[in-house]
């Protein structure tokens, strides 16, 4: 009977999102259906007190503040800075201009928090000036898809906020626990550019002419106000000063604060971008609202308890459980957004990987790498999307062209597992 519960409401779900309704509302629509014909519990009354604790948390507050911020960095002239910043230093590696994308997408991460935001700010700002210095659009798409996904793992990162609402952990040990492997996959991105230059020099444009040092460091200089940024944020953080929602409100102030001086903000680009984040924190909000509602209806009905007992039955190792979850991540991001991924499946998966010995604070980086994943995998895939809009391209043509990026990052899952303190040797020192 409990298989066939399942089965049920998982077409119905299913159905209900196909049918393009809001992914909130589809999500509400079912847990009410399930609430009504399998428990004997009062709808309404769940249905509200759900909501409400589920959307006036103090730490989601973080949320908006940081959307805010990202929205304020994409419409100032502060992200272009970095490419003047970052150009003069790299022209000597192998591959030279295309790592601007890698590093750019790593420190704009680093003030953003959002993938999507990540890619479309360094996409606007690199692939225009790639293509005009004669660099193959395969790779500067390629490497823009893989490196935008940046935006989720190095903190503050938007997932792991709903990670740790959804998993009540330290959001303070999460964004550290971020730090090192974010550093690590985008040095690993660096190497498969290098590799790749190093197989075709005849794709790669010849270097500009060299500048002496000192050209150099004056243009490094446009660096300054994005570092500024990334040390009041997560400096306020790791120093204690501040917790993630109070260094999410000096973020916005010290965005605001750079754009005035720098004289990129106008009245239009603030409302604008106060518009922006709004729209994308209210589709949050009601994702969260509607997966803590539909989360509660499965609770009543056991749902979550069934489905960790049938695992565990299975009798699955700790290493086959992670690649099994792997699969299903990636199988699930196929068809839904990073967010919604985290908050429809936490309550029914954390039991389970609790019992399994997983630690939460490497589980959360395990699930965001996962969720990168399916960043890049069509046919919902967001960043595929973003470069869709950004490229006109077929999706399927980015798709093909960030498989090499998705290949690396399954490999950086593998290594996490085997060498878990990637993850946990940060936080456990915070």
């Amino acid at each position: 009977m409990d298989l066939l519960i399942t089965v049920f409401l998982i077409v119905l779900l299913l159905a209900v999102l196909g049918s393009g309704l809001w992914i909130g509302l589809a999500l509400l629509g079912v847990a009410v259906v399930a609430m009504e014909l399998f428990t004997q519990r009062p709808v309404g009354d769940s249905m509200l007190l759900t909501i409400w604790g589920s959307t006036s948390s103090w730490t989601l507050t973080a949320l908006p503040l940081f959307l805010w911020m990202g929205e304020i960095l994409f419409r100032t002239r502060l992200s272009e800075g970095m490419f003047r910043g970052l150009a003069p230093w790299i022209g000597a590696l192998p591959g030279r201009l295309l790592h601007t994308n890698v590093i750019g997408c790593a420190i704009f991460a680093a003030v953003s928090g959002s993938s999507a935001a990540t890619c479309a700010t360094i996409g606007k700002i690199t692939l225009p000036e790639l293509k005009k210095r004669g660099y193959p659009d395969a790779m500067a798409v390629g490497t823009l898809a893989g490196a935008g996904t940046l935006g989720l793992l190095i903190p503050p990162s938007i997932i792991m906020i709903v990670y740790g609402v959804a998993a009540n952990v330290s959001i303070a040990k999460l964004f550290m626990a971020g730090v090192l492997p974010g550093i690590l996959l985008a040095l690993l991105f660096m190497g498969y550019i290098v590799v790749w230059a190093l197989r075709h020099p005849e794709q790669v444009p010849p270097a500009d002419a060299p500048l002496p040092l000192a050209a150099k460091l004056r243009e490094s200089r446009h660096l300054i106000p994005v570092v500024v940024l990334i040390v009041l944020v997560l400096g306020s953080i790791y120093g204690g000063i501040a917790t993630a929602t109070e260094a999410a409100a000096l973020g916005v102030a010290g965005a605001l604060g750079l754009a005035a001086v720098e004289g990129s903000l106008s009245w239009q680009a603030f409302r604008e971008g106060l518009a922006a984040a709004t729209r994308v924190y209210c589709m949050i909000g009601l994702i969260l609202a509607g997966a803590a509602f539909l989360t509660l209806a499965m609770g009543f009905i056991g749902l979550p308890r069934h489905l960790a007992e049938f695992i565990g039955a299975l009798q699955l190792s700790p290493f086959a459980l992670m690649l099994g979850l792997t699969v299903f991540f990636i199988v699930l991001g196929c068809f839904l957004d990073g967010i919604s991924m985290v908050v429809l499946t936490m309550a029914v998966l954390l039991p389970t990987v609790q019992k399994a010995g997983f630690d939460l604070i490497w589980f959360g980086i395990f699930v965001v790498l996962v969720v990168e994943l399916a960043q890049i995998t069509p046919p919902v895939g967001f960043n595929l999307f973003v470069l869709q809009g950004l490229t006109r391209r077929d999706i399927t043509w980015i798709a093909r062209r960030s498989m090499p990026l998705f290949a690396l990052m399954l490999g950086f899952v593998l290594l996490l597992w085997f060498v878990p303190g990637i993850a946990t040797w940060l936080p456990a020192r915070l």
